[in-house]
C-alpha cells in the first residue's frame, strides 16, 4: 500500500509524468502554524539542476488543498499537491516492451498486469519523494528535534573536494555513482519505540527503504560492530542514565536511550545511464539530493512515536 504510520499517517500519490504528485497527512496536531513558505528550505535542498543531478527541474510549488485554515493546521487530513510541468514522456515510449535494468519497469508490469504508467518510472519514481519532503517538514513540527543528514562518501570517495571532478568524469563516461548518507537526530528523548516489531530501528529501516534506490542501512557502529569486542562496543551509562558513548546509535532494545540517533544509508548508483543506452534526463548521482529526504523519513517515524 502507499501509506505509512499509525498516529501520524503519510500517504503518497501520483506518477512521475502524471498531472500531479503529492501527499496526504492524517493525524496532524491542530494548531500548528503552516504555510507554503515553511516548505521552501527543504524543497530547495531536494531540487535538481546542480552538477551531477538531473536537468529536469520542476517549480515544486506546494498547493495546500486541505487541512490548513488561516495559517494553522485544523486537525483534518492535510493534502499537498505539486504539478508536473517539465516532462518528456516520449523518452519512455519503449519501456513497455524494453524494461530498463535496475528499475521497477518489469516488476511493475508483472504486478499490475501492464496497466501501470511507465513514463519516468510512474509511481516508482524518485519524483514522488517531493511529497515525502513536505511530510517531513510537518513531522519536524510534531517531533521538533535537530535533524542533520550529510553525504559521507560518493563512489567510495570520502574527500568532498574531489567529488565535483569525480562526478564530471563519471558523467562524461555515461555512467553513475552511489553514495553513503549519514543522519543524526539530536534531542530525542529516551523511551520512544517498542521491542521487536516496532523498534525504533525497524520502523526507521522500514521508512528509509521506501526511498527509491536505498540498498542498506546501519545504526551506530553498524556492520563494524561485528568485528568489535563487547568491551569496545558496549555503551556505559552515565549518572543521568544516558550512555556516555554512542556505539549503539541511540537505541537499546528498540527504544531510544537519550543519545542522538545515528544511522547511515547506502544509495545505489543511478540505474538509468547513457552507457546502457537508456534515454531520458537522469542524475549522475541522485544521492546528492537525498539527505533532506532521509531527514524527512526520520522525522515521519519519530512523529509517529511521539505523543
Amino acid at each position: 500500500m502507499n501509506s505509512f504510520g499509525n498516529k501520524f499517517r503519510v500517504s503518497i500519490l501520483g506518477e512521475s509524468h502524471g498531472p500531479y504528485v503529492g501527499v496526504v497527512l492524517d493525524g496532524v496536531k491542530p494548531g500548528l502554524p503552516l504555510c507554503g513558505e515553511d516548505f521552501q528550505a527543504d524543497l530547495d535542498r531536494r531540487r535538481a539542476g546542480a552538477p551531477g543531478t538531473t536537468p529536469r527541474v520542476e517549480a515544486d510549488k506546494p498547493e495546500i488543498v486541505s487541512g490548513v485554515f488561516e495559517g494553522h493546521t485544523t486537525g483534518a487530513p492535510i493534502t499537498i499537491l505539486f504539478k508536473n510541468e517539465n516532462t518528456r514522456s516520449q523518452d519512455y515510449a519503449a519501456l513497455k516492451d524494453n524494461p530498463r535494468p535496475g528499475h521497477a519497469d518489469q516488476t511493475a508490469k508483472v504486478k499490475y498486469g501492464g496497466f501501470n504508467d511507465p513514463r519516468g518510472g510512474g509511481h516508482f519514481s524518485g519524483r514522488l519523494t517531493v511529497g515525502i519532503v513536505v511530510a517531513g517538514v510537518v513531522a519536524k513540527k510534531m517531533a521538533p528535534w535537530c535533524y542533520e543528514a550529510e553525504i559521507l562518501e560518493i563512489g567510495g570517495n570520502n574527500r568532498p573536494e574531489e567529488w565535483p571532478a569525480l562526478i564530471e568524469q563519471t558523467r562524461s563516461e555515461g555512467d553513475s555513482l552511489g553514495a553513503v548518507v549519514e543522519c543524526r537526530v539530536s534531542g530525542v528523548p529516551a523511551g520512544l519505540g517498542e521491542p521487536f516489531w516496532d523498534s525504533v530501528e525497524s520502523r526507521l529501516a522500514h521508512a528509509i527503504f521506501a526511498i527509491p534506490g536505498v540498498r542498506g542501512i546501519e545504526f551506530g557502529d553498524g556492520f563494524a560492530s561485528a568485528r568489535m569486542k563487547g568491551s569496545e562496543h558496549n555503551d556505559a551509562f552515565g549518572e543521568d542514565g544516558i550512555p556516555v558513548t554512542n556505539h549503539a546509535g541511540g537505541a537499546n532494545g528498540g527504544i531510544t536511550n537519550g543519545n542522538p540517533l545515528v544511522f547511515r544509508v547506502a544509495f545505489k548508483p543511478t540505474a538509468s545511464i547513457a552507457k546502457a543506452g537508456i534515454p531520458g534526463r537522469h542524475d549522475v548521482c541522485f544521492a546528492l539530493r537525498t539527505p533532506v529526504i532521509v531527514e524527512a523519513m526520520a522525522a515521519i517515524v519519530l512523529a509517529d512515536f511521539n505523543d
